[in-house]
């Protein structure tokens, strides 16, 4: 493994508070172009059946990395299982980073998403995006720890060590890549991005990973879930660098469709969804590495309560009319 890590440590008490405190006015924030009569937070299908949309080729996005070609191979089986599940074309679409497939999205350019668990709130709020599943392991249990690493050389061994050092982000909308982090920072150690600390945005949790271990960054906020499959791939190894904090269990990537999709159609995606057989294809083989097997049904509202918490507690809006 790395080198010694600390033990998975859970949010402080003064951060929890005020998690707890931002919790309490957490609610809908829905652009205007969408509606929510249902009360579950996400946006409602258009009732009018001249706004559904049913395109010959559907636009699948995941989450952006480093080198989407790689992904467009781990994704390509699934998508041909997508394809004979709902009798439509699927193009993968390699976005370059979170404001490009968000874009995409609320522009009607995308219609099935892997969104980041940060963008997630932001996709549902500004794109109309609606979350249906999430992998998980063969029990059913899913997530992953934000894990801040530095070199493996680094005198920078515990989170105190960062005052008035370097720290990656990977982008505002990330939430290990910087919600989370900044806000540990500042609530329980008192340091304040660009005050305490110097900041830079690598732009993936790939980049901040290789940035750490080739010293382009004295430190960076990562998602270790990512880290195992670069592990497992063989693009980096271990000892590579060393961990001076893991968070606790967040939800990963969010996947779902854009809200105006023919209902028969986007029934037809979900489904193929679970019923996918993941054995021995390159999904199974990737996702693998950070230990999942299946696609599991998620609710908006009730897994990512404690992502909209943090983002209220750091002052992140989901104002976007």
């Amino acid at each position: 493994m790395h080198a010694p890590t600390l033990p998975r440590t859970l949010l402080s008490t003064a951060i929890a508070a005020t998690f707890t405190l931002a919790a309490l006015s957490a609610s809908a924030n829905l652009s205007s172009r969408y509606t929510d009569a249902d009360g579950d937070m996400v946006a409602d299908a258009p009732t009018d059946e001249a706004q559904w949309a049913d395109p010959d080729t559907l636009i699948f996005a995941y989450t952006p990395v480093e080198d989407p070609a790689v992904y467009a191979e781990v994704w390509a089986d699934f998508l041909d299982h997508l394809s004979e599940a709902t009798g439509k074309q699927v193009q993968f679409f390699p976005v370059q980073s979170n404001a490009a497939q968000l874009e995409a999205l609320r522009a009607g350019r995308l219609h099935v998403a892997g969104f980041n668990t940060g963008s997630t709130p932001i996709a549902v709020n500004c794109g109309g995006f609606r979350p249906f599943a999430i992998m998980a392991a063969e029990d059913g249990s899913f997530g992953y720890e934000m894990e801040i690493i530095t070199p493996a050389d680094s005198d920078i061994t515990r989170i105190e060590d960062l005052a008035g050092r370097q720290l990656a982000f990977t982008s505002p909308t990330s939430n290990s890549g910087f919600r989370a982090p900044s806000a540990l920072l500042a609530s329980e150690y008192g340091l304040k991005a660009d005050e305490d600390y110097q900041t830079a945005f690598s732009g993936s949790h790939d980049n901040s990973i290789l940035g750490v271990i080739n010293h382009d960054y004295e430190a960076a906020a990562i998602a270790n879930s990512v880290a195992h499959r670069m592990l497992a791939r063989g693009v980096i190894e271990e000892g590579d660098y060393q961990v001076i904090y893991t968070s606790e269990t967040f939800p990963t990537t969010a996947y779902g469709l854009a809200h105006n999709l023919d209902p028969e159609l986007a029934q037809k995606i979900q489904d193929a969804f679970f019923d996918y057989d993941w054995e021995g294809t390159p999904l199974e083989a990737e996702f693998a590495n950070s230990g999942e097997a299946q696609f599991i049904p998620v609710n908006y509202a009730d897994n990512w309560a404690v992502i909209r918490t943090i983002a209220e507690a750091t002052g992140e809006t989901y104002d976007c009319q």
